[in-house]
C-alpha cells in the first residue's frame, strides 16, 4: 500500500478531514477508506514528483502544473479515467473541506480539468435472472436465519431500490407499521419508498428466526456475531449467488437497484417518480436509465413491477 512522508500540520489536517467527513457528511466507514486511499496515492506521488517530504505550505498553495502532473503519471500507468475522475473529486473534496473551515484556498485544484468519461448506462438483469435470485440467495446460508436475513436484504434491493448500504444502515426501529420504508440516503437525506407486504413479511420471518436479541436502536440487520452486517460481507453472498446461477460479474448489489428503477421504466413508469424512489437528487442521473435497451426488457416485463 502506498505511503507518504509530510509534516506534522498536513497529518493534522488530513486527520480534520476525515473526522468532517464521518461526523458532518456522514460518509460511511468505506467511503472514508476510498477518500483516504485515493489522498495517500496524492501525496505519495507529491514526495515523488517535489523530491522528499513535502509541507502543508506547499499542499495548500499546490501550483496546477502539480494536479496536472499527478493525473499525467495515473495516465501513463494505465489508470482508468473513471479512477482518475474519482480520485480527482477526492483531492477537490480536501481543498473545499479547507477552503470552508480553515479559510484556506487553492483555486487551482477546480481549474484543472477532470479526464472526460462517457456516463455508462446501468447494468440491469433481466426478470428471470432477478426473480431466481430472490428465489435462490436463502439456499447459500448454512443458517436458516442467515439465509432469511439475506433474501429480505436482497428484496430491499431490488423491490424497494434501496443501495445497499441504506439497506444495511437501517435499525430495527426503521421497520414500518405501515407500508412505506423511510430510508436515510446520501448526505443523511430521507425519502419514503413504498414496501409491499411480502418484503415486510420476509423481513418480519428473519427476524422471528435471529438468534440474537435485538432492541429498537440495534441494526436491523446483523452478522453471525451479532453486529451490524457489513457490505463487503454480503457482497461476497452476491458472488456466491452468481456463481450458482451463473450471472454476469455485472450482477453486484447495486445492479439489484439498477433492475428495479430499469424494469419500472421499462413499463413506463415515471421519471419523477422514479427519482424520488431512488434518491437521486439530480433527474439526470434517473434519466441514464432511459438508455437501457427498453425493448428487451419489455419483452420479459410483464405489465408490472413483478414484486408489486
Amino acid at each position: 500500500m502506498a505511503h507518504f512522508i509530510a509534516d506534522k500540520k498536513t497529518h493534522t489536517y488530513l486527520q480534520d478531514w476525515y473526522n468532517w467527513l464521518e461526523h458532518e457528511k456522514n460518509c460511511s466507514e468505506n467511503t472514508i477508506k476510498a477518500y483516504r486511499d485515493d489522498m495517500i496515492g496524492f501525496l505519495s506521488f507529491l514526495n515523488e514528483y517535489e523530491g522528499g517530504e513535502i509541507s502543508f505550505d506547499l499542499v495548500a498553495k499546490l501550483p496546477a502544473r502539480s494536479f496536472r502532473a499527478w493525473l499525467a503519471k495515473r495516465h501513463r500507468d494505465n489508470m482508468a479515467k473513471t479512477s482518475s475522475a474519482r480520485a480527482l473529486s477526492v483531492i477537490r473534496s480536501f481543498y473545499r473541506y479547507l477552503d470552508i473551515n480553515k479559510d484556506i484556498h487553492n483555486a487551482a485544484a477546480f481549474n484543472i480539468k477532470a479526464p472526460k468519461i462517457g456516463k455508462a448506462v446501468p447494468k440491469a438483469l433481466d426478470i428471470d435472472e432477478a426473480l431466481d435470485s430472490m428465489d435462490s440467495i436463502a439456499s447459500l446460508a448454512k443458517q436458516g436465519w442467515v439465509g432469511k436475513r439475506d433474501k429480505a436484504i436482497l428484496l430491499l434491493l431490488y423491490g424497494c431500490g434501496l443501495r445497499i448500504g441504506e439497506a444495511l444502515a437501517l435499525n430495527i426501529k426503521d421497520v414500518p407499521a405501515g407500508d412505506a420504508l423511510r430510508v436515510a440516503g446520501k448526505g443523511n437525506k430521507t425519502r419514503e419508498v413504498p414496501i409491499i407486504p411480502e418484503i415486510k413479511a420476509t423481513i418480519d420471518d428473519y427476524l422471528t428466526s435471529c438468534p440474537h436479541t435485538l432492541t429498537k436502536n440495534d441494526p436491523l440487520f446483523v452478522g453471525v456475531r451479532g453486529k451490524r452486517l457489513l457490505a463487503n460481507n454480503y457482497a461476497k453472498k452476491i458472488v456466491q449467488l452468481r456463481d450458482i446461477l451463473g450471472l454476469p460479474e455485472s450482477a453486484t448489489a447495486h445492479a439489484f437497484r439498477h433492475s428495479f428503477a430499469t424494469h419500472l421504466l421499462a413499463k413506463d413508469g415515471d421519471l419523477r417518480t422514479i427519482q424520488e424512489l431512488l434518491g437521486h437528487v439530480k433527474l439526470s442521473t434517473t434519466q441514464r436509465y432511459t438508455k437501457v435497451d427498453s425493448k428487451r426488457l419489455m419483452d420479459v416485463y410483464d405489465k408490472a413491477h413483478p414484486r408489486g
